[in-house]
């Protein structure tokens, strides 16, 4: 289960912030203030694969026994992918398969790059609701329910979420063929 989405530029602004779970407003102000320290600092060699901060990390158990079967829907691993500008971070349960959260990254990022014609963040910033829409096509509640970017993108326009500054979004060119992935079939 995806637990939260984040989307950060390189200063550390929160141009997304979508949490699945119930989490108190300070325990996310703190997190994502966490995460975005951790996730900067890496160096670019480095894996796209964390594991969670100890401040979410210690309080999802609630029994404290790591045997115990809420442990395995617990969130445990943050995935992300830093492309120009902006960051993507994913924070997952353990039974989610990290490359299948990096594919998931490129296909949000290919759909709103398909909707805006070259994303770039001040697109994210102007069109909020299309990012949001975007986001909502492919993930309802923490679950994966959509991955093809023709679908998304026609889900995300016919929702009437697809306007930049006023106008109707064209086709954009956008980078084909690429979005089936892992979840292909779901």
């Amino acid at each position: 289960m995806i637990n939260a989405v984040l989307v950060f530029n390189n200063n550390g602004q929160p141009r997304l912030t979508k949490f699945y779970t119930q989490l108190e407003t300070s325990t996310q102000q703190r997190l994502i203030s966490e995460i975005f320290t951790l996730v900067s600092h890496r160096p670019h060699t480095s894996c796209n694969f964390l594991p969670l901060p100890p401040l979410l990390a210690s309080s999802s158990t609630p029994t404290g026994n790591p045997n115990d079967l809420y442990s395995l829907d617990s969130p445990s691993q943050i995935t992300y992918r830093h492309y120009a500008t902006l960051y993507f971070i994913l924070i997952s349960t353990s039974t989610e398969s990290p490359l299948a959260l990096l594919d998931l990254i490129q296909v949000f990022v290919e759909s709103l790059d398909r909707l805006f014609s070259n994303v770039c963040e001040l697109d994210l910033i102007f069109n909020f609701e299309a990012m949001h829409a975007c986001l909502a096509e492919m993930v309802v509640g923490g679950v994966v329910v959509e991955t093809s970017v023709e679908k998304i993108v026609k889900g995300v326009r016919e929702g009437g979420k697809g306007s930049v500054r006023g106008k109707e979004i064209e086709k954009g060119s956008g980078i084909a063929g690429l979005g089936a992935g892992m979840w292909a079939g779901r």
